[in-house]
């Protein structure tokens, strides 16, 4: 009978804390969500924002500053925006930070296959964070999304290298304006 009691004050200090209205019931998905951002394992200069707030969390933004490689001092710019059957859908993933990259194309489109078909509810927020911050250290030529830079990338790296400055630096590549993103 005590527990009883201890309960119904409990539901009534929850419901005290949320303006008179019951709490929101979260989806399976939202309580994944929270738990997988919890255990963020983030890598060096990145940075993870919630730009509807604290309460949505199904709305991710993420910013990367790559350390090594072709992107080396830019800043690129990632929305996740999490469907409620998360883990057993993917995160959709766009690049807010127009990029010459053969695996991003000019609407901000990712190719990273853990968001496609090797996508399993094992995998997590931190997965894809990890797997983006690799396609910025190694650029994949073979499955791209932005053909003419992945075939610039494999035939000629130096030009990619030259072309991946112009556009970090805010220039035009193959008639294409890039904003600086350094």
């Amino acid at each position: 009978m005590l527990n009883l009691f201890k309960i119904k004050g409990q539901k009534k200090e929850e419901t005290a804390n949320t303006n008179g209205r019951p709490p929101k019931k979260q989806s399976p998905g939202e309580l994944r969500l929270h738990k997988d951002i919890a255990e963020l394992n983030l890598p060096k200069k990145t940075r993870v924002t919630f730009p509807n707030g604290k309460d949505n969390l199904m709305n991710i933004e993420v910013s990367l500053r790559p350390d090594e490689g072709y992107y080396v001092g830019g800043i690129f710019v990632f929305t996740f925006e999490v469907p409620h059957a998360y883990p057993h859908e993917p995160p959709k993933v766009k690049c807010k930070t127009k990029v010459y990259h053969p695996n991003i194309d000019l609407e901000g489109n990712v190719c990273l296959n853990i968001l496609r078909e090797d996508w399993k509810p094992v995998l997590n927020i931190n997965t894809i964070i990890y797997g983006l911050n690799l396609l910025f250290m190694q650029p994949n030529d073979e499955d791209p999304l932005n053909h003419d830079a992945a075939v610039v990338l494999r035939d000629d790296p130096q030009k990619f290298q030259r072309n991946v400055q112009t556009a970090m630096s805010g220039g035009y590549v193959d008639k294409v304006y890039f904003p600086r993103c350094k």
